[in-house]
């Protein structure tokens, strides 16, 4: 009985509070969100996070393999990768990454959210795709987060 109590108020304690990451300046912010096209012979990824469960949880995103940066609620992050190509976005979850690949064009700009789901022992983050309308729309309401510093 003590051990389920003791489980049930570390789960609840996932759920208060709120992480935080360190930010680019609102100026980098502002621009990223101009949503201009990326360079010559690149795609854009923008990948973000908006509020739901687990606040206060942060998690690692990479992008084929490269650390792009912890999330925390309320940021995005913005990176050029080569166009045409495929890219495998990873973010850390409860018991192993979970991986989306995008098919990326030229010239075109790309939406990932993460989002974090409830698991058994702490919260499990996943990705999924979505269009640039919603993308956008969402993105328009986050901050900047610096790229860069993954806890693993």
């Amino acid at each position: 009985m003590l051990k389920k109590l003791a489980m049930a108020a570390f789960a609840s304690s996932l759920l208060v509070g709120c992480a935080s990451v360190p930010m680019e300046d609102k100026d980098a912010s502002a621009e990223a969100k101009r949503f201009v096209a990326p360079s010559p012979g690149n795609a854009g990824l923008y990948i973000y996070r908006t509020m739901g469960a687990g606040t206060a949880l942060k998690k690692d995103i990479w992008v084929d393999g490269k650390c792009i940066g912890e999330s925390a609620p309320k940021i995005f992050f913005y990176e050029q990768v080569k166009g045409d190509m495929e890219h495998k976005i990873s973010t850390e979850s409860e018991f192993s990454p979970n991986d989306l690949l995008v098919k990326t064009e030229s010239g075109k700009n790309y939406f990932v959210k993460q989002y974090i789901k409830m698991g058994v022992f702490v919260g499990g983050a996943n990705l999924e795709l979505v269009d640039e309308k919603e993308g956008k729309e969402d993105v328009a309401k986050l901050e900047l987060a610096r790229k860069g510093n993954c806890a693993k």
